[in-house]
């Protein structure tokens, strides 16, 4: 399986570069794993309309990235909870189903633009909680490497 990550922002501390470096070691030996980093666009004055501009650039930049035979899993706070089984097996469904493309998306600090939502075509959410993108990221891959585990019936997901 082919899986792209796509993140709004870059990473600045080096425990979370070497946290993510870790589980792409890990995840080497089950899938092709491509991170894309997207600039984060800065917001001048935090009014409605700034935002909004920001995360329609955002969601361009990050739609740039994608192609239409990708399978696309958003990262968003309203999006569906899974148990780390469930997503283990959404996982295992999509490669059974032959969909062996997936993308996955982090938005920037104000979320994913409409345009982007639309475009997912599957709505994961790890909590109602704000995690900052950094941690999601390693938490997100953290998730992957536990999913594959699960689906090879290893120990480590116990």
């Amino acid at each position: 399986m082919k899986v792209t990550l796509i993140c709004v922002g870059k990473i600045k501390e080096k425990f979370y570069r070497d946290a993510i470096k870790e589980y792409e070691k890990r995840l080497s030996s089950y899938i092709k794993l491509n991170t894309i980093e997207i600039s984060d666009e800065r917001v001048k004055v935090e009014n409605s309309s700034e935002i909004l501009m920001s995360m329609d650039k955002e969601g361009k930049n990050i739609l740039s990235k994608i192609k239409d035979n990708q399978y696309v899993i958003t990262l968003e706070i309203l999006g569906e909870n899974l148990s780390s089984e469930n997503f283990a097996k959404k996982i295992n469904n999509l490669m059974i189903t032959g969909k062996s493309d997936v993308v996955l998306v982090i938005g920037g600090s104000y979320g994913l633009s409409e345009e982007v939502k639309r475009r997912s075509d599957y709505a994961l959410s790890f909590s109602k909680m704000t995690f900052p993108h950094q941690m999601m990221r390693v938490i997100l891959l953290e998730q992957v490497y536990r999913a594959y585990r699960i689906i090879t019936g290893a120990s480590y997901h116990k």
